[in-house]
């Protein structure tokens, strides 16, 4: 396609494939070049990973022990992605094991608070979680962090994320790990009173009028129109 004359966008869209790809192989002058090279990329936690390779043997996976162990050995306070490490499912886990909560639970594991739950519902839930020790260790960690959400306990948010990586259980730790990245501000988050929202919401205001306005009107109507809100 090259040699009839098309350009290395137009022979893209037409095989279907990124441009990154095209030029690649437009560019190779043998096989070996349209090859990506897939070595692992030097960064600042390979020093340490020997050592987390023997804690992780040692079934020590809490991140945020072997992150402050990594800092007592003067390694950075921050780390790409934390000190991640090798993950072990948790024995005799059988993703085929949770019951159907259809008849139990009425159709869902019901997400309201747990105070505004029937009789009924509240039976159907204990059911499910009797016959399911891995969701009811979930359901047990999303109460406790529904409970810092509402009472503002930010400081049991670091205990709250050793607890969750411990458990081992992917849908949980996908969510509390990533937390570590910015600990400080979610923790001032779940604990102070103050907030961002009305602020936020003016902003989302001010463009959803901007955006009504595209195209039709100039700089002069704008003051009147806020002024108008």
């Amino acid at each position: 396609m090259l040699a009839q004359g098309h350009s290395r966008r137009a022979i893209a869209r037409h095989l279907g494939r990124g441009l990154n790809t095209v030029l690649r192989y437009a560019n190779a002058t043998r096989w070996q070049d349209t090859i990506r090279d897939n070595r692992p990329r030097p960064n600042r936690l390979n020093p340490y990973k020997p050592y987390l390779e023997r804690r992780s043997a040692e079934r020590c996976t809490g991140v945020i022990h072997l992150h402050n162990e990594l800092v007592a050995k003067d390694a950075p306070r921050r780390l790409p992605d934390g000190p991640r490490t090798r993950r072990y499912p948790p024995q005799g886990f059988n993703r085929r094991a949770a019951p159907a909560t259809e008849s139990a639970a009425g159709d869902r594991l019901d997400p309201r608070h747990p105070k505004t739950l029937t009789e009924e519902v509240r039976a159907g839930l204990r059911e499910v979680l009797a016959r399911c020790p891995e969701l009811d260790k979930a359901a047990g960690r999303v109460r406790d962090f529904g409970e810092t959400l509402i009472d503002r306990l930010g400081a049991r948010l670091p205990a709250w994320i050793d607890a969750v990586d411990a458990s081992r259980l992917p849908g949980l730790t996908g969510f509390a790990l990533p937390l570590l990245r910015d600990l400080d501000a979610v923790t001032a988050g779940l604990t102070l009173d103050w907030s961002s929202g009305s602020l936020e919401g003016a902003v989302n205001r001010i463009k959803k009028t901007k955006r009504q306005l595209y195209g039709r009107a100039g700089f002069e109507p704008l003051p009147k129109m806020f002024l108008l809100q």
